[in-house]
């Protein structure tokens, strides 16, 4: 695709797999992987000159950039609808680049309770550590983030849908209240995924993926994104990350440009599967609930269908008799791999209680809705009918103990 203006009023689907290809002389098809850490000048004086200002497609040291790695930036910047991105080494490496490099001592940050628990250590003992003040509140209720938010908060930062109790959070009244104070508004979007939500159009100005997740989606390579303005990228997030090591290896950004080529068509797989899974747990006996934004039950099921054309790819559910139970329930499944990824082609699934959220207290896991019975399904690329199959399978081993 040689416009680019053309290339931005195609679909998704077809930006997924032409946008930001930058092609060599040899004129290649697929995206050239360029495995190098360092760039030759043609002369001192053009060393020089680049180490003063670098121009497109002019790199320094893979640290700073890549071809390759940029094709990826561009390439998820344009499916986001955003004016840029930096790729990181992983997705906790995109959290903690957003937020840190933005904030200095004394800032103030509001952020939802419901996290994962990396995403807490970073709030929890990172920022404070280094005297930024941060505000925990109920991401689902508007009141409290209207208490929260100052005139000195600098922003706030929340999971769009909370791991592993699939909270919903309304993106576009947050965004309201939080542009009100002045504050950036930063929201991981992992489990909505880029295909499933217009995030920056409901109101978020820096989007933040796990590209590991549903990115790869094949359980490959570890990888993040930082998706926002050209100036919050190049002028905050890229000086902090360039210098702090957290950019991603190239060989990683090839992967994930080839992955994003289908990442659509596995999203929307996934989801359709997750609702039909989900529509067969809820009421089976010994489920005492099942969490999935895509059912009526969900308290904020019509939020989600504001916000997101699907339920999403992953299922939360009690399962009764507590840790006991579940964990007979894990040891039975025979398709359903026991791991604490998601967004795999592969059906996986965890019990955060001692896994993900395992560093918790019982209080906070209770206060989080995280159960001893409560697993986290991320569902795969499997027939549906034969994921049923293995979980009610499972259901009947775990309750027949």
């Amino acid at each position: 695709m040689k416009d680019a203006n053309t290339l931005k009023t195609l679909k998704k689907r077809t930006r997924a797999v032409h946008s930001g290809t930058r092609r060599s002389q040899y004129g290649e098809v697929s995206e050239a992987l360029f495995l190098t850490q360092g760039f030759v000048y043609d002369s001192a004086e053009a060393a020089e000159a680049r180490f003063i200002e670098t121009g497109p497609d002019e790199y320094i040291y893979a640290r700073y950039g890549n071809p390759t790695v940029r094709m990826f930036e561009d390439r998820i910047a344009a499916l986001e609808g955003a004016e840029d991105a930096f790729a990181t080494a992983s997705g906790m490496a995109a959290v903690n680049g957003a937020l840190v490099s933005m904030l200095r001592a004394g800032d103030h940050v509001v952020a939802a309770r419901a996290l994962f628990g990396s995403c807490l250590y970073i709030l929890e003992e990172v920022l404070t550590r280094y005297g930024v003040e941060v505000t925990f509140v109920d991401g689902t209720d508007l009141s409290q983030w209207e208490s929260a938010v100052r005139s000195d908060t600098k922003a706030v930062f929340f999971e769009s849908i909370s791991n592993p109790a699939l909270e919903v959070i309304d993106i576009a009244s947050v965004s309201r209240i939080a542009h009100a104070a002045g504050a950036l508004v930063i929201v991981d979007n992992v489990f909505a995924t880029p295909v499933f939500q217009d995030t920056l159009g409901l109101g978020a100005d820096v989007v933040i993926y796990s590209a590991t997740k549903h990115i790869d989606g094949q359980g490959r390579c570890l990888g993040g994104v930082i998706l926002g303005s050209k100036t919050f990228i190049r002028k905050t997030v890229e000086p902090y990350l360039k210098h702090t090591g957290g950019a991603m290896s190239p060989f990683n950004a090839w992967v994930m440009l080839k992955s994003l080529e289908t990442m659509e068509l596995r999203c929307r797989a996934q989801a359709s599967a997750s609702q039909t899974i989900a529509e067969a747990l809820e009421g089976q006996p010994g489920i005492a609930r099942v969490i999935f934004p895509g059912l009526p039950s969900h308290p904020q099921f019509a939020l989600n269908g504001a916000q997101m054309e699907t339920g999403g790819t992953v299922i939360a559910f009690e399962i009764e008799g507590g840790q006991a139970a579940a964990f007979r329930f894990l040891n039975a499944l025979e398709i359903i791999t026991i791991s604490n990824n998601l967004g795999d082609a592969k059906s996986i699934i965890t019990h955060p209680a001692t896994t993900t959220h395992q560093r918790l207290t019982e209080d906070q896991r209770q206060g989080l809705g995280i159960t001893r019975g409560l697993v986290r399904l991320s569902v795969g690329l499997e027939d549906p009918e034969d994921l049923i199959a293995d979980l009610m399978g499972a259901m009947t081993a775990a309750q027949g103990a």
